[in-house]
């Protein structure tokens, strides 16, 4: 779907509506989620509702100047996969769902343009959640699945879910999932979540499972007799995992590494866990645990009203929870060897963390050998209040190359660009929706997992900046 002010000049058409409906939508736009879209502009409330049932789509904030100028690419619950220009455009789409949907570097598929991976058939598990793929593929730009991989794997489904990752050497990580039992936590099945590496044959080359590793992730007594407690009065498996972790990602070359530190090497992978509030990296040689941040943070739970000043940078890290994608931001962007991550501050934690009144979500930039926020952004730092930025569950953060910021606030199906001192100066909100089941009811979601940020010489000549 095009943006209906495709015509206007970008920046008169963002600046003119970004006062009243900005308003309008940040602060009635989580009560209406089941809302009909009726187009990128000029759209009103509905006088006689309590809630709005209409809210603004499309590019909807743009300043040409400020803006670093991409590609963005996203999957959206109609089971899609799109790519839109910096004026919402689409560009390009693929008739599956990532989890996440994210277009492949060329350096890493033979200089190839427009690859992606993506889920192509589900498994129809009854469980469904992370259960609910049976086969992951590589598609060209032209839709055409030129690798495919699943009905190989134990058990005969891939299970992806959350993240994958093309290496260097062709091999593929998949974060997956199975059933199992594991004894430490009780005797009933709970879905466990892992990493394969498997080979442009299809061959499983290595493997590694976290109920192998939990005594490694710092849960306290408290927090395993909470997590034991919880696995039992469970009636039947959380189809979504006991840790949820939603992200894994391979180091790769970073300063840590380059300076001696071994536990940073480039090999080794970061996962974290949204449910248990920890970040791990693993070994890729041992695949035991080498470096660690949180459960439990010494600093105390996040506040904004004590936070929000970014000249107290840098301090200790304060309590994360529900956090996603966390990874340390490549060589050659700004802040390379960093950490980066959205902290969702949803509930979550064994035992549950305390969590800010405001419920603001942030996103953190914190030195990893030091153990400090070096930069952070809420709503806040926008000139709002900080819960006009928030997701509790999805969502994630991406550092370009000109320094700004590309977050998906992923529970709103919101993406927006930020300068370093929080300026916004690139807003979009998807217009595509689909069903989720919540409570054993179908509700209508514009929800976005994931965003990506790619360059325009990533896809096929014809695709040009505006």
């Amino acid at each position: 779907m095009s943006n209906p002010d495709r015509h206007q000049d970008p920046a008169e058409s963002a600046y003119r509506h970004k006062g009243n409906l900005r308003f309008q939508r940040r602060n009635f736009a989580k009560l209406a989620c089941c809302a009909t879209f009726v187009g990128a502009f000029g759209s009103r409330l509905r006088q006689a509702e309590a809630t709005p049932s209409v809210f603004p789509t499309g590019v909807t904030i743009h300043d040409p100047d400020l803006a670093y100028k991409c590609l963005i690419v996203f999957s959206t619950p109609d089971g899609k996969t799109r790519v839109i220009d910096m004026q919402g455009n689409e560009v390009h789409r693929w008739n599956y769902y990532g989890f996440p949907g994210r277009i492949i570097d060329p350096a890493l598929v033979g200089e190839k343009l427009g690859h992606t991976l993506l889920q192509i058939e589900a498994s129809h598990d009854k469980t469904g959640g992370i259960l609910s793929n049976k086969v992951i593929g590589e598609l060209d730009w032209a839709g055409r699945i030129v690798w495919h991989w699943g009905t190989q794997a134990p058990g005969g489904a891939a299970y992806q879910n959350h993240d994958w990752a093309r290496l260097a050497n062709g091999n593929t990580l998949l974060l997956t999932a199975r059933p199992r039992t594991i004894k430490s936590i009780g005797s009933k099945e709970v879905i466990d979540q892992g990493i394969y590496e498997v080979d442009p044959s299809g061959k499983l080359v290595w493997q590694w499972w976290a109920g192998d590793h939990l005594e490694e992730f710092g849960l306290s007594a408290k927090g395993w007799t909470f997590l034991r407690n919880k696995v039992a009065a469970e009636t039947e498996m959380n189809p979504w995992g006991y840790l949820e972790i939603n992200d894994m990602r391979p180091l790769g070359p970073n300063k840590w590494f380059d300076g001696g530190d071994h536990r940073f090497a480039p090999d080794n992978i970061m996962i974290d866990s949204r449910k248990a509030n920890f970040i791990v990296i693993i070994s890729k040689k041992t695949g035991k645990v080498v470096w660690r941040m949180g459960p439990y943070y010494r600093n105390g739970f996040y506040d904004p009203d004590e936070r929000a000043d970014n000249s107290r940078l840098p301090r200790p890290v304060d309590q994360l929870a529900g956090q996603h994608n966390a990874h340390i931001i490549p060589k050659g962007l700004p802040g390379a060897g960093n950490l980066l991550l959205l902290d969702d501050q949803g509930g979550s934690g064994y035992p549950p963390v305390l969590i800010s009144k405001y419920s603001g979500s942030r996103v953190l930039e914190i030195n990893p050998v030091r153990g400090k926020i070096v930069w952070e952004y809420t709503a806040i730092n926008s000139g709002q209040p900080p819960w006009s930025f928030y997701t509790s569950f999805i969502g994630n953060a991406q550092r370009l190359p000109n320094g700004n910021t590309l977050i998906d606030e992923g529970m709103d199906g919101r993406i927006f660009q930020i300068t370093p001192t929080g300026k916004i100066v690139w807003e979009y909100v998807s217009p595509y929706s689909g069903s989720w089941l919540f409570g054993g009811r179908k509700v209508a979601v514009r929800a976005v997992y994931r965003a990506q940020a790619v360059p325009f010489s990533w896809v096929p000549a014809g695709v040009t900046p505006a």
